[in-house]
């Protein structure tokens, strides 16, 4: 069953003036729900408030929370994608004053994602799409994906589960919708992201778990030859948790070690 809310009510309509729709002005989480549970919530609301923050939108938390969790329990299992809109505005940009902002909830089945993603590994597409450096939307989860859909549109094939994102530089930022990881020598990398890309839960929870196992990290600049000389590398989100990444263009890699342990404490983190 598909659920959809809109300010706390069962809605599945919107309103034509609303500032998600006509400049992309909000928010979005997309949120793993087990058992009627929503699952790394607490990041997912963390990351939400620092782009309210920066967006200067004034949410209720408490009440997004609440929502959240009895729509979780309403839909009992599946992805929920919770997005927060500037609410409705007049024609141009600036924001219309007093205008309240919209909280929609919807519900999907979880992706039936091959069961070898996981356990073989993925190749990347090497995307030709760039992503354009905006530190101040840098990390956040806002609602402007028109380089992921373009990027996306690149591959049309079953080989490839993923696409690998550069910047304008050529610096790696991410994958279309998951974050990155290399191993090179023991060290955890992944790439720096105060100018682009989208700074993910299940990439916060990964650094803060190789903290605790005293793995050294690393966020950094990364390129393609950081590529070529890395003993492992990964994907991750917080729906699929970790797929290990095998090859992209030329290069190759086994599923290492490194990647095994950490794909076995994710998926303790998504199973419950």
């Amino acid at each position: 069953m598909t659920l959809s809310w809109i300010d706390g009510a069962p809605a599945d309509s919107l309103s034509i003036k609303d500032r998600g729709l006509a400049y992309g002005d909000g928010l979005f989480e997309t949120i793993l729900v087990k058992a009627g549970v929503p699952l790394l919530f607490e990041r997912h609301l963390q990351r939400l408030a620092l782009g309210a923050k920066r967006l200067a939108l004034v949410l209720d938390l408490p009440l997004i929370e609440s929502e959240c969790r009895t729509f979780a329990v309403q839909m009992s299992e599946g992805a929920m994608k919770l997005i927060v809109t500037r609410g409705d505005g007049l024609r141009g940009y600036a924001p219309t004053p007093g205008a309240q902002v919209r909280r929609i909830l919807q519900s999907s089945p979880l992706p039936a994602y091959p069961p070898a993603n996981a356990e073989q590994g993925i190749r990347l597409f090497p995307c030709r799409t760039r992503l354009a450096e905006q530190p101040l939307l840098a990390g956040l989860k806002h609602l402007n994906r028109l380089e992921q859909v373009i990027a996306r549109s690149e591959w049309h094939d079953t080989e490839h589960a993923e696409g690998l994102m550069r910047d304008t530089t050529g610096r790696i930022v991410e994958a279309v919708y998951s974050n990155l990881f290399l191993i090179k020598g023991g060290v955890l990398l992944t790439p720096d992201l105060t100018r682009c890309g989208v700074a993910g839960v299940m990439r916060a929870e990964l650094l803060t778990l190789a903290e605790q196992m005293n793995m050294p990290v690393r966020a950094m600049d990364l390129h393609m030859s950081d590529l070529q000389r890395a003993d492992e590398v990964f994907v991750c989100n917080s729906v699929y948790g970790i797929w290990p990444v095998r090859a992209v263009e030329q290069l190759n890699w086994p599923v290492g070690p490194v990647t095994r342990k950490l794909q076995n404490l994710v998926r303790g983190l998504l199973d419950i």
